[in-house]
C-alpha cells in the first residue's frame, strides 16, 4: 500500500509540474504527459517495472476515448464516412505496411520480420492525434474527419493483425508454444471461459462474434435507457457514474473474450447510445477517468523508453524514427491527393497519421512473445515508436504553417473569376458571416462573398448562395470584388491576423468605407481598432448579454427590468471597449499594463453605478 501511494503521487506530481507547462507552450498536453513520464522513469530513475502493469491498466484510457468519440456520432454520420472507412483506411493499413515491409527488409531483415513490422508500424496513435485534433478544433473538417476515420479503420486493423502474426510466425516455425506455464496471469474463471471459446470450431467462433456485437448494439438500443432510468431512479448520483463504468468495462470483456478489440466494441456502443436522451450524463461521468488513464498511459509510454539505447545509438534511432514518418507522411500524403482531399487537407492528414501507435506497443509485446521479433529488436523498435509519438506536437506545428502557407499560396488552386460587385462584401463565409449574408442578402442588397475554403463555397452553392473561392487577404481579390465602389466591408475570417490584414488594407485604399469586423476576444478587438474597422462585434458578447438578460428574468427581475439592464450593460461596455483601446499597448499583456488595469478598474465602477440607476429609474417609471 506503501509503495503504491508513492508510486501514485510521484506520477501525479510529474503531471502536474510538467503537464500545464507544455499546454502553456503551446505544445498540447500529450507532449506533457510524455515528457512527465520520461522524468520519472529513464531520467530520474523513480518508476520502476511496475509501469507495465500500469500500463495494462491506463490501456482503457483509449478505450474510454474512442467510447466518448462514438457519443458524438450518430448511425447516420458513420454510415456517411464508410467510403473514408473502406476506400481510405484500407488502403492505407496495407501500402504502408508495404513500404515498411519493403524499407526493413533493404536493411537485411527477413520477410516475416518485415511484415511483421510493416503491419505494427503502419498503425498510428489513436490517442495522441484524436486529443490533439479535438484541442485544435480540427476535427470537423474534411481533413480531420479523414484522419479520423483512417485512425477506426486501423484499430479494427489490430484485430487481424493479432491472427497474422501467429500464422507468420509458424510458416517460419518460430511460432511459441500454444501453453505457457507462466501465463496464467488471468483469473481462472475469465481464462476457463477463453479457453472454451477457443476451443470452438470456426463457424461457431464466428457466429459467437457476431452474437456479441449483435448484443451490444440492441442491448445498448433496447436494455440501455430502461437501466439507466433504473438507477437514476434511486437519486444516488455515484450510481450514475457506477453504470457509466460498468457500461464500459462490460463491454471491454466481451469483446476480448471473443477475441475482438474492446476499444472498436465501446466505440460501437457509442454510436449506439449517441441519440439517447442520457447521453450527456454518460459522457460526464466518463470523461474525467479517460482523461487521467489517457494521461497515465502517456506517462507509462515515456517512462519505459530505453533512452540508453538511444545515447548509444542516436543517429540510426533518429534515422529509422525520421524514415519511419517519411515513408507514412509520404504514401498519406499520396493517398489524399488520391482520394481529392484539398491541400490543406492533405496536410493535415499527412502529418498527423506520420507516427506511429500505441497500439503498436502491444502488437511488439505480442510479436516477441510468438518469437517473430527478438527481444533487441523488440527494444528498438518501441524505442522508434516512443519517439515518433514524441514528434507528433511538432508535426502538428509543422501542419500549421505549411496549411497555413498552402492556403494562400500559388498551390492552394486558382480563384474563382468575380464577376460580379456589390455594395456588400463579406469576407469569410464560416457561421458567422453565413447569419450577416442571409440577413443583408434577403433585405434586398446584393453581396459578394469571398472565402478560401472550397468546400464551404460548394456548400453554399449546393444551396443556391453564390460565394467566390479565393484567399480574401489579397488585394487584387479585394479590389475584383468591387471594394473601390462597395458601401460596407464585413470581416469575418477564422484568422485573426488574415482579419487584420484585411482591415488594414481595406482602410488604406478605401478611407471612406464602413467596415464591420468580428473579433476573436478584447485584445483582438483592440487589434482591429487600431487596423481602421468602424463596428467590431465579438463573437460571443451579444449572445452572451442576451444570455444574462434571461438570467436576470428568471432571477426576480421583471422583463422590462432585465431588458433596461441589458441594453445599458451593452452601451457601457462598447463606450469602455473604445476607452481601453487607446491605452492599449501592442504586444504587452492587459494584465501588465498598469493603466489599463487601472482604468478597467474605474470603469466597471462606472458600469455598477450605471446599472444601479438604470434599475432605479425601471422601477420608478415602469411601463404602463
Amino acid at each position: 500500500m506503501e509503495g503504491f501511494v508513492i508510486q501514485a503521487s510521484l506520477y501525479l506530481a510529474a503531471a502536474v509540474l510538467l503537464v500545464p507547462l507544455s499546454a502553456r507552450l503551446g505544445l498540447g498536453s500529450v507532449l506533457g504527459y510524455l515528457a512527465a513520464g520520461i522524468v520519472i522513469g529513464p531520467v530520474l530513475g523513480l518508476a520502476g517495472a511496475e509501469t507495465s502493469d500500469v500500463q495494462h491498466f491506463a490501456e482503457f484510457g483509449v478505450v474510454m476515448m474512442l467510447f466518448l468519440i462514438g457519443l458524438e456520432l450518430d448511425p447516420r454520420g458513420l454510415w456517411e464516412m464508410r467510403q473514408r472507412l473502406i476506400g481510405l483506411g484500407g488502403p492505407q493499413v496495407v501500402l504502408t505496411s508495404l513500404a515498411i515491409a519493403a524499407a526493413v527488409m533493404a536493411l537485411g531483415l527477413d520477410w516475416v520480420t518485415a511484415i511483421t513490422l510493416g503491419m505494427i508500424l503502419s498503425l498510428s496513435s489513436t490517442a495522441i492525434v484524436l486529443q490533439t485534433l479535438n484541442e485544435k478544433d480540427l476535427l470537423r473538417n474534411t481533413g480531420g474527419r479523414s484522419v479520423f476515420a483512417v485512425l477506426l479503420t486501423q484499430d479494427i486493423a489490430v484485430v487481424p493483425i493479432l491472427a497474422l502474426i501467429p500464422l507468420l510466425a509458424g510458416l517460419q516455425g518460430r511460432a511459441a508454444p500454444a501453453a505457457d506455464a507462466d501465463a496464467g496471469h488471468a483469473d481462472h474463471a475469465a481464462a476457463h471461459i477463453q479457453s472454451l471459446i477457443e476451443s470452438l470450431p470456426g463457424w461457431a467462433g464466428t457466429l459467437l462474434t457476431l452474437a456479441v456485437v449483435c448484443l451490444i448494439v440492441l442491448g445498448g438500443h433496447f436494455l440501455a435507457r430502461p437501466v439507466f432510468r433504473f438507477v437514476h431512479a434511486s437519486r444516488l448520483p455515484e450510481m450514475s457514474t457506477f453504470i457509466s463504468l460498468l457500461l464500459v468495462l462490460g463491454i471491454s470483456v466481451l469483446m476480448m473474450l471473443v477475441g475482438l478489440s474492446p476499444a472498436l466494441g465501446t466505440f460501437l456502443a457509442g454510436v449506439v447510445l449517441a441519440n439517447s436522451e442520457f447521453r450527456h450524463q454518460i459522457e460526464a461521468d466518463v470523461q474525467p477517468f479517460k482523461g487521467i488513464l489517457m494521461g497515465v498511459f502517456f506517462m507509462t509510454v515515456g517512462a519505459r523508453l530505453d533512452l540508453g539505447l538511444l545515447g548509444a545509438q542516436p543517429l540510426q534511432i533518429l534515422g529509422l524514427t525520421l524514415g519511419l514518418i517519411a515513408i507514412k507522411g509520404g504514401l498519406l500524403f499520396a493517398l489524399g491527393h488520391a482520394f481529392g482531399l484539398r491541400r490543406g487537407d492533405r496536410w493535415l492528414f499527412a502529418l498527423a497519421l506520420a507516427q506511429a501507435g500505441e497500439f503498436a506497443f502491444l502488437l511488439v509485446g505480442f510479436a516477441e512473445q510468438q518469437r517473430v521479433l527478438t527481444p533487441a529488436l523488440g527494444q528498438t523498435t518501441a524505442l522508434v515508436i516512443g519517439l515518433s509519438m514524441l514528434l507528433t506536437p511538432a508535426l502538428f506545428l509543422l501542419h500549421d504553417r505549411v496549411a497555413a502557407r498552402a492556403a494562400s499560396g500559388p498551390d492552394a488552386g486558382p480563384p474563382d473569376e468575380i464577376d460580379e460587385q456589390g455594395a456588400v462584401i463579406i469576407a469569410g463565409i464560416g457561421r458567422f458571416g453565413q447569419v450577416v449574408n442571409r440577413l443583408v442578402r434577403n433585405s434586398g442588397l446584393q453581396t459578394v462573398v469571398l472565402d478560401s475554403d472550397m468546400g464551404t463555397i460548394d456548400l453554399m452553392r449546393r444551396f443556391g448562395v453564390k460565394g467566390f473561392f479565393g484567399d480574401p487577404t489579397r488585394p487584387e481579390l479585394l479590389m475584383a470584388a468591387g471594394l473601390a465602389e462597395a458601401r460596407v466591408l464585413v470581416v469575418a475570417v477564422d484568422s485573426r491576423s488574415a482579419a487584420n490584414t484585411i482591415v488594414r488594407y481595406a482602410r488604406s485604399v478605401r478611407p471612406d468605407i464602413h467596415i464591420v469586423a468580428r473579433a476573436r476576444d478584447r485584445v483582438h478587438v483592440y487589434e482591429l481598432y487600431q487596423a481602421g474597422a468602424d463596428d467590431i462585434v465579438r463573437e460571443t458578447f451579444d449572445s452572451s448579454v442576451r444570455a444574462g438578460r434571461y438570467v436576470l428574468e428568471n432571477s426576480g427581475f421583471t422583463e422590462y427590468e432585465a431588458a433596461k439592464l441589458s441594453q445599458t450593460y451593452y452601451k457601457v461596455d462598447r463606450a469602455a471597449m473604445r476607452d481601453l483601446a487607446a491605452l492599449w499597448v501592442p504586444g504587452q499583456p492587459v494584465h501588465l499594463n498598469e493603466a489599463y488595469v487601472e482604468r478597467a478598474r474605474q470603469l466597471d465602477r462606472d458600469l455598477e453605478t450605471a446599472l444601479i440607476g438604470e434599475l432605479d429609474e425601471a422601477k420608478a417609471h415602469p411601463p404602463n
